[in-house]
């Protein structure tokens, strides 16, 4: 009689034919992983890298999501805004100023201009007065003098485009999270054929790329997406071109809405929530006008958090650094205390962070599973990728 180990090999070499013949032998872009990548974690509070993992590498740099992917984000955020020829790209600010090289290049010395943005004249270079080619000929810098300035110069603006297939070839699935960033100025300033606007052209690329679905839908749970803005106007805009899930984005109490000029305390009014909650998914609030804060300490909650959840909206505050600067005096300069404090005091269901990999390992570290179940699920998923691994098509 044969012995199992001479039975079970040259199956298992069987297989292994069959599923070589099976695969393509270049797979195509943003496909190789053919269905096999570990699903989005949904029983915990979000991980969104604020603009990639900032706090290390320049904002909204293919360097920055990529390092955010590698310290267990659960979504990559990204701020949208179109260049003069009508291309976007991923760049937080109107202007280039404060995170590019623009003052170094004597041939756009002629290219400043003052336009108004919210309500205020800002002086400077702004995207829309650059095409892509352009923009691409600049680098990006890191926002803050204390964090490390090592990569200043290293990195180009990158386009939506290229922003989304940083997400789609991760080894496993990550979400996404792009800001309809000014959308009143853009539409002012970029002009798109066929009467288009800034909120088409951010849809269409959506679409492109197979991002649909309702929040927690199967198609969605493939490609995780949120889209996010200040103006609620935009929102409602797109709500008849995508199902993806919706966070109306609110700002400090004395900033107005940017397209409505609602104040802050009518856009969190229970009237206004039970209206916007038919559009939205959740909301994305400054965290100090969540808890109310006087001489760098944190005093009492709002409840602001408990409404939301009373509509069954989300709460996604922002933003969480970990430098002491940033931090209220209540957390002795330790942003785990930070993150214990907001996920178990105040329930939010997602955080912005500048450091992703402190929100993970703060999340891995207090886990309710175990270390041994965390361990057995590792092996789990490495057995399923196995298998699937020999499945025909």
């Amino acid at each position: 009689m044969a012995s199992p180990s001479r039975c079970v090999f040259p199956f298992i070499f069987m297989l292994f034919l069959v599923g070589c013949s099976s695969r393509s032998l270049y797979p195509l872009p943003n496909r190789r992983h053919n269905g096999n990548r570990q699903p989005l974690q949904t029983f915990r509070p979000y991980n969104i890298a604020h603009r990639g993992s900032n706090g290390e590498i320049p904002e909204e740099t293919t360097a920055a999501y990529k390092r955010a992917i590698e310290e267990g984000t659960d979504f990559i955020e990204t701020d949208i805004l179109a260049s003069k020829d009508g291309v976007l790209i991923s760049f937080h600010d109107v202007y280039l100023d404060d995170t590019t090289d623009i003052a170094e290049h004597e041939e756009f010395i002629n290219r400043k201009r003052t336009y108004e943005v919210q309500g205020s004249n800002f002086t400077g270079y702004f995207v829309v007065d650059f095409t892509l080619k352009e923009l691409k000929s600049l680098r990006v810098k890191q926002r803050y003098p204390f964090r490390d300035q090592q990569y200043n110069g290293k990195f180009s603006i990158i386009t939506f485009e290229e922003f989304i297939s940083i997400a789609l070839d991760a080894d496993r699935i990550v979400g996404i999270y792009p800001e309809m960033k000014n959308p009143v100025f853009i539409n002012q300033r970029v002009k798109w054929p066929d009467g288009k606007k800034f909120e088409d052209k951010f849809v269409e690329i959506l679409k492109k790329y197979r991002y649909r679905g309702s929040y927690m839908s199967k198609e969605w749970l493939k490609q995780p997406a949120f889209i996010q803005s200040f103006a609620p106007t935009s929102l409602l805009y797109i709500s008849n071109q995508t199902d993806l899930p919706k966070i109306l984005l609110i700002d400090d109490v004395n900033m107005p809405t940017q397209d409505t000029n609602q104040s802050y305390w009518e856009i969190t009014s229970d009237k206004y929530l039970d209206f916007i909650k038919e559009y939205i998914v959740g909301i994305g609030p400054w965290k100090d006008t969540l808890v109310t804060a006087s001489d760098n300490y944190l005093r009492k909650p709002t409840d602001l958090v408990a409404r939301a959840h009373a509509r069954n909206l989300q709460v996604h505050p922002y933003t969480f650094r970990n430098e002491n600067q940033f931090l209220h005096f209540n957390f002795s300069q330790d942003p785990y205390k930070e993150f214990d404090y907001w996920i178990n005091e105040i329930g939010v269901d997602g955080l912005f962070t500048d450091f992703t990999g402190s929100l993970h390992q703060f999340q891995e570290w207090t886990s309710p599973l175990s270390t041994g179940e965390r361990d057995a699920n590792k092996l789990l998923d490495k057995i399923v990728f196995m298998i699937s691994k020999f499945k025909t098509k």
